[in-house]
C-alpha cells in the first residue's frame, strides 16, 4: 500500500491505474478505523480493481462545541489495518490541501432539504462541511465508485443528492451497518463511553427495534416517536430525536403510509452523541 499526502501524487497514481483500464473505488474516512470501516473497504474491493482510502478529520463538519480537537487520530493503527484489508493507496491530506484559501474563506457546498432536517437542525452547518469535503475529495480522487456507511443514513442521502446535482460520474454504494454483538452500531466515538455508558448504549438499537415492532403493529407514528423518546430518557440518554421518516428523502410520511420507512435516532450518553437507524419494512 502506498501512502500519499500530496494531491499531485494522488492523481498520478490514479491516472496510471485508469490508463491501464482499472476501475477505482474510494472510501473516505476520518480515521480511527474499526470493523465497520473495513467492511466498506471490502465492499469497494468487490466492485473495483484499485481501492483508495482517505483519512482526513474534516474541521468544517464540526460545530464550535464539538469534538474536533479530541477526535481519535490513530493513523499508525489505521495504516496496518488498511494493509491487512488490501487497500492500494492511502490519502492523508493536510487541512490546507483541502482548504487552500483557509477555513474562514473556504468555499461551502449546501445541499438543501435532505441536509436541513434532523442532523441539519441539531448540528447547524454540519452537512455543509460534509458536502464540501466530499465534493473536494471526489474531485481529487476521481473514482468510479465511492462507498459510504449506512449508519449515517442522512449523510448517504446528502452525498447522493450532491452527486446527482453536480452530475458527477461516480457510483455511490451503501455499506451495511456493522454492529457489536449486543447491537450497538460500531462508531469511532464509542471509545468515549465509560463502562456504565457502554452498558446502556445498546438501548439505542433496542429502541429502534421497538419502534419497528410498534409500527408494524399499526401504532400511530407520533405515538411511536413520543414513546421512543421517553424510552431513551429512561435508559439514561438525552435524545435529540427519535423519528419515523421516508427512507428515500427523510420526509415525514403521510398518514397511513407504511412502506419505505425508516426509524432514526440521535441521543447523547454523557458527552458522547450516538446515531443509528433501522428500516421498518
Amino acid at each position: 500500500m502506498r501512502t500519499v499526502a500530496d494531491v499531485r501524487a494522488l492523481r498520478a497514481s490514479i491516472q496510471a491505474w485508469k490508463k491501464d483500464g482499472h476501475r477505482i473505488g474510494f472510501v473516505p474516512t476520518m480515521g480511527n478505523l474499526h470493523a465497520g470501516h473495513y467492511s466498506l473497504v471490502e465492499l469497494a474491493r468487490r466492485h473495483a480493481d484499485r481501492v483508495v482510502v482517505s483519512v482526513f478529520v474534516n474541521p468544517t463538519q464540526f460545530g464550535p462545541n464539538e469534538d474536533y480537537t479530541r477526535y481519535p487520530r490513530t493513523l499508525a493503527e489505521d495504516t496496518v489495518g488498511l494493509v491487512d484489508h488490501q487497500c492500494d493507496l492511502l490519502f492523508v491530506p493536510a487541512v490546507d490541501a483541502l482548504y487552500p484559501c483557509g477555513l474562514e474563506h473556504a468555499l461551502r457546498v449546501h445541499v438543501p432539504e435532505v441536509g436541513d432536517t434532523l442532523e441539519g437542525e441539531h448540528r447547524p452547518g454540519h452537512f455543509d462541511g460534509v458536502a464540501t469535503v466530499v465534493a473536494k475529495l471526489l474531485a481529487m480522487v476521481d473514482p468510479d465508485l465511492a462507498v459510504f456507511g449506512a449508519k449515517d443514513w442522512q449523510q448517504l442521502l446528502v452525498v447522493r443528492r450532491l452527486v446527482r446535482e453536480l452530475a458527477l460520474p461516480v457510483e455511490i454504494l451503501a455499506g451495511p451497518i456493522v454492529r457489536e454483538a449486543d447491537g450497538l452500531a460500531m462508531s469511532s466515538r464509542n471509545r468515549y463511553l465509560d463502562d456504565d455508558q457502554r452498558a446502556r448504549a445498546p438501548q439505542l438499537h433496542a429502541t429502534l427495534e421497538w419502534m419497528r415492532e410498534s409500527s408494524r403493529e399499526g401504532h400511530a407514528r407520533a405515538a411511536v416517536e413520543g414513546a421512543a423518546m421517553r424510552r431513551l430518557e429512561r435508559s439514561g440518554f438525552v435524545p435529540d430525536y427519535a423519528v419515523v421518516r421516508r427512507a428515500v428523502d427523510l420526509a415525514t410520511p403521510a398518514e397511513g403510509e407504511r412502506t419505505g420507512l425508516m426509524a432514526l435516532v440521535a441521543a447523547r450518553l454523557g458527552d458522547t452523541r450516538l446515531i443509528d437507524n433501522l428500516p421498518l419494512d
